[in-house]
């Protein structure tokens, strides 16, 4: 077997370096190193950012030749939020578990609503307004708590909160990608 590099210059000439040992591919370690810049430039190295990225809070970027990348909501690091007229505003249906009662509620400022609210967890979210928000207490309604947003557990309601949540591991970190992905949309 020819330990010797696969690749052949522009006249045909193979290279007469060794192939890189453990390398995947029948390559030297110079044309390893060529193929890895290219492959960077192409797709982006991951590594860790600098600080918090601004729009989102994420800690992983992706590199490129131009700038670096929030791998989250894919703000350029660096770039400052314009923040002259707020954070945007994204609306959600969020549902809190507070004892072995569920609040389904609406908010385009969820942190500040959650804030003011008694609650042990925020369980999900799923985007939209007062119209979505209306349509969650109508389909929820044969467990609603009267003359409140707070309705008792059901297994239909227990289902339609782990439909939501599948997957994701941090409701909050759902929300700031939605923000991010708004904030970017408007930059």
């Amino acid at each position: 077997m020819d330990d010797r590099c696969a690749l052949t210059d522009a006249s045909g000439t193979p290279c007469p370096n060794p192939t890189a040992s453990g390398a995947p591919l029948a390559l030297c370690t110079s044309h390893l190193a060529i193929a890895l810049d290219w492959a960077e430039g192409e797709f982006g190295a991951r590594g860790l950012l600098l600080s918090p990225c601004l729009a989102c809070g994420g800690r992983v970027g992706l590199r490129y030749p131009g700038g670096t990348l929030c791998e989250r909501c894919g703000w350029r690091a660096g770039d400052v939020p314009d923040r002259e007229f707020g954070a945007p505003i994204v609306e959600v249906v969020y549902y809190l578990r507070y004892d072995d009662r569920i609040k389904i509620g609406t908010s385009g400022r969820l942190r500040a609503r959650v804030a003011a609210l008694p609650h042990d967890e925020l369980l999900a979210l799923e985007p939209g307004g007062r119209a979505s928000e209306r349509r969650r207490h109508e389909q929820f309604a044969a467990s609603r708590i009267p003359g409140t947003e707070w309705f008792e557990r059901t297994a239909a309601l227990d289902a339609h909160v782990a439909a939501l949540a599948l997957g994701v591991d941090d409701p909050w970190a759902q929300y700031d990608e939605w923000v991010a992905a708004r904030a970017t949309a408007f930059a």
